[in-house]
């Protein structure tokens, strides 16, 4: 873990290597989104990397977590 509490990662999105540092929380709902799709954590987070528009990645993980928390 890094410092201020974010949790690095590093993914493969559309052919290019990524890293994405996001709090512990934010990855625990990602990864147990993913889980409940079955679809693996890269799969999810490329959709959400695809549909994005112009806000950063991280910023469209921790929205796409807390719509997910909230149903």
């Amino acid at each position: 873990m890094s410092a201020g509490g974010l949790k690095k990662r590093s993914l493969s999105l559309a052919g290019h290597a990524t890293s994405i540092a996001l709090e512990p929380e934010f990855w625990a709902v990602l990864e147990a989104e993913a889980g409940r799709r079955g679809q693996s954590l890269s799969a999810l987070v490329a959709g959400l990397d695809r549909n994005r528009g112009e806000r950063p990645l991280a910023s469209a993980c921790r929205i796409a977590a807390l719509n997910f928390a909230k149903n």
